[in-house]
Formats: structure tokens, sequence, C-alpha cells
């Protein structure tokens, strides 16, 4: 079975894409209105691309109404959001901010979900999660005038203490429990993992 991505709706193409690339990774973002409002949103068209300088993209594209997103507003105006992970004790929280929230309600209040200051940005992170990278923007992509490219430059690190072992800068895999998108409102737990002996490569 095949397809040209030009014989497909939009709406197809994203089921197709959204149904095989799995699982994603989800980016929890915190953003600030002008009005001084905390928005927290996820999005799952998200990864990291380069440690040097540290860099995520996170796709963000209008509400069905054509109403552009708060986290675009939000990150358009201030230049700065943190990015999240999360975890299965988080999973529920993250999936409810996917609602439809007003800009004047934050999502973080509404859901008593806790708040800490950032170090190097304005945006407050959500306290509990196991990471958050405090981010700039680095570049912003227009995509067909309906989604936007958001390049962040991600400038301090905060790890959940019992998830990180300092000296061997590794994480601690038996206590991480990230949570993937699989799509529609299916998530997927990541605790089955294989591991493999080093790769061969080609023998002499």
């Amino acid at each position: 079975m095949e397809y040209a991505a030009s014989d497909l709706t939009q709406r197809e193409r994203y089921k197709v894409l959204t149904s095989f690339v799995l699982p994603r990774p989800i980016a929890w973002v915190t953003s600030v209105s002008a009005d001084g409002v905390v928005n927290a949103a996820p999005f799952s068209f998200f990864n990291v691309f380069c440690e040097d300088p540290p860099l995520c993209m996170v796709a963000v594209n209008r509400r069905p109404d054509g109403r552009e997103k708060d986290t675009l507003a939000n990150i358009q105006r201030a230049g700065e959001f943190v990015v999240h992970l999360t975890d299965e004790p988080l999973a529920r929280a993250m999936h409810e901010t996917s609602g439809d929230f007003p800009p004047e309600i934050g999502e973080p209040a509404h859901l008593g979900l806790t708040l800490a200051p950032s170090s190097k940005v304005a945006v407050p992170r959500l306290a509990d999660a196991p990471f958050a990278m405090e981010c700039r923007t680095w570049k912003l992509i227009d995509v067909n005038g309906d989604r936007q490219l958001i390049m962040g430059e991600g400038i301090h690190f905060h790890i959940r203490d019992e998830l990180w072992d300092r000296e061997a800068m590794r994480v601690h895999m038996d206590r991480y429990h990230p949570i993937g998108r699989m799509f529609a409102d299916r998530y997927c737990r990541t605790d089955d993992r294989v591991v493999f002996p080093p790769a061969e490569g080609a023998k002499k």
C-alpha cells in the first residue's frame, strides 16, 4: 500500500504520520501571557535535535477555528518558554491541559499544578516534572501560514533529584517512567525495554 502525499488531504496525512511515527515524546510547554497568566499545553510534534547549542523544536498549529494558540502567542511576544517531559504520575494532568481553556484561565492554576520559579527565564516551570528545560526562542519557521515551528535553545536544565546519577551523568532508568504519545487519546508507557549488546559492525 502506498500514497503520494499530494493525493491526501491534510487530515489524511496527519493520520498516516501519527499512526506510524510512534511513540512520540511530548513537550509539555509553559509560557506566560501579557497579563501574567501561566499557560501549560502538550505538543507531540516535538523532539531535541542538537546539543551544541541544545536545540528543541515544537510544532504549534492553529486551533480548528483558526485562532492562534496561547502557547504560540505567548512565545512570539516573550521569546521564552519552558519544555517539560512527562512521566506516569503526571500523565493525566498533562492530558487534561490539552483541553480548550480560554486565555484568561491558566491550566496550572485550574488543575492545581505546582509552579516553581525558573532560573534564567521569567516563565515558571512545573515543579513536579521529571525534567524541565528553560528555553529562549532560537528561530520561528512559518509553515503555510497555519503552523509555526518553534525552535528553542535550552539554556538551563532542571532534573528531579532521584532520577539522576550526577557522577556518571546518567539517568536512573529504573526510576524514570516517561509517557509517550501514540495518536488520538492514546498514550504509551515505556517500561518494557530491550537492551542489545554493542553493534559489531562489519567483520574483517
